[in-house]
């Protein structure tokens, strides 16, 4: 029995997350620059997707650019955003094609004009697909969307439009860029790092961890299963016994 045909489709995590990371060390492994790994990676964005989506998968989210990636050399962070505006001009009739709709999370507005107009004609062309959703985290960090929320909240609060007895756990995650998406069940990160680098960290509180020595040029769909059916050998309590979930 393959992997796939290993996977329960009744067990699936609603919502992935990725931290594709390695790039650079592959790259480094085969004599090339940075940028030859970012590129080599393409291959396993479109492997991850295609899974998820085969699967059943609703949401995936791909963290593809943070906010301290800005202090990268201004060469590598140039080359990266040319290499994110081709590669969404060419693979947005893939996912209209395959019924996947694209969304952002992030500080898009800190993004070259390019990036922002690819994003954003993108993201209209693929409103009304309904298969999967892509979430790229671009110019992204846990601690940027916990402030911006709590800013947005605090404004709304000051002018009367929400009560501050109010703000309870429910109501900080209508200001999250995540709104109205399920939290992450599944968070998988490549390259053997046991961090989860600044990435959805109110999003993450339940979230099962899957880490991977592998560096995220050479991962396939193969790879997504083995991590969804380590998922779903797990046993999630959300703080409560084993006994209390058998009652």
């Amino acid at each position: 029995m393959s992997l796939k045909e290993q996977v329960d489709l009744d067990n699936l995590p609603k919502h992935i997350a990725v931290i594709m990371d390695g790039n650079g060390r592959w790259a480094k492994q085969r004599g090339g620059l940075r940028i030859f790994g970012h590129q080599s990676a393409i291959t396993a964005v479109k492997e991850t997707v295609e899974g998820a989506a085969e699967l059943g998968v609703k949401y995936l989210t791909l963290y593809a650019f943070s906010t301290e990636n800005w202090s990268r050399p201004a060469i590598e962070v140039s080359a990266l955003m040319q290499l994110l505006v081709s590669t969404i001009r060419k693979e947005t009739a893939t996912l209209n094609k395959n019924n996947i709709r694209l969304q952002t999370i992030g500080d898009t507005t800190s993004l070259p004009k390019s990036c922002q107009r690819e994003l954003l004609e993108a993201i209209e062309l693929t409103k009304e697909n309904t298969r999967m959703t892509l979430v790229l985290a671009l110019s992204y960090s846990g601690r940027w969307d916990i402030k911006q929320a709590v800013q947005r909240l605090a404004v709304d609060v000051a002018n009367g439009t929400l009560a501050a007895a109010d703000v309870e756990e429910a109501a900080i995650e209508q200001y999250l860029s995540t709104a109205g998406m399920p939290e992450p069940e599944l968070m998988i990160r490549t390259s053997g790092e046991m961090r989860i680098s600044n990435f959805l960290l109110w999003q993450l509180a339940y979230t099962e961890l899957y880490i991977t020595e592998l560096l995220w040029p050479d991962f396939r769909k193969e790879h997504l299963y083995e991590a969804i059916l380590s998922y779903q050998r797990r046993e999630r309590r959300f703080g409560k016994t084993s006994e209390q979930l058998t009652k």
